[in-house]
């Protein structure tokens, strides 16, 4: 298995977890406008986005469970409280961007 050092997950989920954000938030722009065809593009970017920073993120930790050990950082935390928030970001604007469909199909 290929060791993966913390500064390199580190950056790889900030800057994965922020591009999907960007993304995420790009498809509600579209979707505000009634353009839901750029609008699903966008949702697809920021899952391949999210995808890349959770396998970063499930690297780390087979890494930790195969004996692996590594310092635990202010900047480490801030990098899973981004991931996280993205998520929860990512989930609830989906949902928003179905209310839309709706309310402009009926």
């Amino acid at each position: 298995m290929e060791i993966i050092v913390a500064d390199q997950i580190i950056m790889g989920l900030i800057l994965n977890a922020g591009d999907a954000k960007q993304h995420i938030y790009q498809a509600l722009k579209f979707a505000k406008e009634g353009d839901f065809d750029r609008s699903k593009a966008e949702v697809q970017l920021a899952d391949k986005a999210l995808i890349e920073a959770h396998n970063l993120q499930t690297k780390f930790l087979a890494q930790e469970a195969g004996g692996t050990k590594t310092e635990i950082t202010a900047l480490f935390v801030h990098s899973q409280d981004h991931l996280m928030t993205t998520i929860t970001e990512i989930n609830l604007i989906k949902e928003i961007i179905d209310l839309r469909k709706e309310l402009q199909a009926s």
